[in-house]
């Protein structure tokens, strides 16, 4: 059981000020913006961009696990998918492409796709998103299996890159679609750096028994509080940067394997050495094979 890499809001680079507020948040948001408009959401979009980099960066510089939640826009004609994280993101088919554009170049890579929130989703909706995977990505989709037995050895023989999980009961009329309770993901939603590390400690320990891939997320939630007191220079300066050096040595301290941790998110994966600390847990794992990351 090999470490791998993700990011959390893993679209959120793509956020569009120009969009509207997506449907899921509070009546305080949305009146907020009502009132300062652009000023607004550009001051939104410095605690709701967690990440700097779009896909194809992200997939090279070792990233492998996507954190995706897709909304559809209150009256849009055209009944369009986009990424969305308080405001909309871009197209879902694009960033589906992006990502598959990568895959096709690097037939060894190996990507898990993580659906798990969506916004004013109907039947339709969800049937379309269905057959956007199946067309972008065909044969290259894993068909849903015992978590034990995903080798690299595997996925090589079988030419598969893709396992894709799918928080709704939609999954399980899917073959390709792997049920969302495959892909725990704990959040502590707490500002204090301790806590979050006591959190992700006790998760791990729960972890094996549930025969599952498995998420720590080694993120920090801000608080309303926290958000006006540092509303100008938003998520990364205010929370990310400061508690950076604490979290990476929780996660340096981690092995990989059964027992141990299996896939790591994060806020902005460019910063400090989060992604070349994560992939030295595979080092030391004596299973013979190759690390994908």
């Amino acid at each position: 059981s090999l470490a791998f890499l993700g990011s959390h809001d893993s679209f959120s680079f793509y956020i569009d000020e120009a969009s509207p507020v997506g449907p899921e948040q509070p009546e305080t948001v949305q009146n907020f913006v009502s009132v300062f408009g652009t000023v607004a959401k550009k001051l939104m979009r410095k605690w709701l961009a967690t990440q700097t980099m779009n896909f194809t960066s992200q997939l090279g510089a070792g990233i492998r696990y996507f954190d995706l939640r897709i909304s559809t826009k209150p009256r849009d004609p055209d009944n369009e998918l986009y990424f969305a994280h308080g405001l909309f993101s871009a197209k879902v088919k694009e960033g589906l492409e992006e990502i598959n554009a990568f895959l096709t170049e690097h037939p060894k890579e190996v990507v898990f796709l993580d659906f798990n929130h969506f916004y004013g989703m109907q039947k339709c909706h969800h049937e379309k998103l269905v057959q956007m995977l199946k067309d972008t990505y065909g044969n290259k989709m894993c068909p849903a299996i015992f978590a034990h037995e995903v080798s690299l050895q595997y996925l090589w023989e079988k030419e598969h890159q893709v396992l894709v999980f799918y928080h709704s009961p939609v999954a399980v009329e899917v073959a390709f679609l792997w049920p969302g309770q495959m892909m725990p993901a704990p959040w502590a939603n707490t500002t204090d750096t301790e806590k979050l590390i006591q959190f992700l400690q006790a998760s791990i320990t729960e972890r094996r028994k549930k025969g599952s891939f498995f998420i720590s997320q080694v993120v920090l939630t801000p608080k309303a509080s926290t958000v006006v007191k540092g509303v100008a220079s938003g998520l990364r300066e205010t929370i990310t940067e400061r508690a950076l050096p604490a979290m990476m040595e929780w996660v340096r301290t981690q092995k990989a394997g059964e027992s141990g941790v299996n896939i790591i998110t994060a806020d902005f994966v460019e910063l400090g050495d989060f992604i070349s600390t994560v992939i030295k847990l595979n080092y030391s794992l004596d299973e013979g094979e190759d690390d994908t990351t």
